[in-house]
């Protein structure tokens, strides 16, 4: 009997509609943080966020990122602040898209794209240099001849930066705490567990709206 019931099951299945793509031409869309090749953000101004304090390299686990910083030069700045980062690479055969490294920058100068399908041809292509990882002219992350980028990649570069609230904390849902970025402008909170209501009741209760939390690094 317990073969009939394995045919069973096997027939019972082949008529339900199938969940697998035909990858790599048809790919499936995928969540809105997830975990894939950095980027280096800039202010709608055109500097770049990054100030070189090397916190992202200080805290990754697999020791992957390398930053060197350098004083600003006084008549063209690079950064708002008084170091920008002169020198940043990410050794891809290393990192484990873990995100600490966007957790601990206070200036959200780096977060994570959807973008994983990348791969190479020799090692010198895996470390990827300020060069490749700063965002263009139009703030969208620049696309390498070996990386495969969906439509919604680079949509929410910063996704993992705007998370629900500050310290967990429900009444900071729909409470915007970061800095705006080049081409894209000050994004959109997430909307929380409980829907758009519970962030339009935050914001009643509290007075606080748009005015909030634009001055850089805030939100971590």
């Amino acid at each position: 009997m317990g073969y009939f019931e394995g045919f069973r099951i096997t027939f019972k299945e082949m008529f339900k509609p199938r969940v697998t793509t035909s990858y790599p031409e048809e790919l499936r869309p995928k969540p809105e943080r997830a975990h894939g090749r950095h980027v280096l953000n800039r202010h709608e101004d055109g500097m770049e966020k990054c100030i070189g304090c090397e916190l992202c390299a200080g805290v990754c686990p697999a020791r992957c990122i390398y930053v060197r910083g350098a004083d600003n030069p006084t008549d063209a700045p690079i950064s708002p602040g008084e170091r920008y980062g002169f020198v940043y690479e990410i050794n891809y055969l290393r990192c484990i898209h873990c995100d600490l490294c966007v957790e601990a920058c206070p200036t959200e100068a780096i977060t994570e794209s959807k973008l994983f399908e990348f791969s190479f041809t020799n090692r010198a292509d895996a470390i990827y240099t300020k060069r490749e990882l700063l965002v263009g002219d139009d703030g969208r992350p620049q696309r390498l001849p070996w990386e495969l980028w969906s439509d919604d990649d680079e949509a929410n570069t910063s996704a993992w930066v705007r998370a629900t609230a500050s310290s967990g904390r429900a009444d900071y849902e729909g409470r915007v705490g970061w800095s705006a970025e080049l081409g894209y402008g000050i994004r959109a909170p997430e909307v929380g567990q409980a829907g758009e209501d519970a962030v339009a009741t935050a914001d009643d209760r509290h007075g606080h709206g748009d005015d909030v939390g634009h001055g850089h690094g805030g939100g971590h």
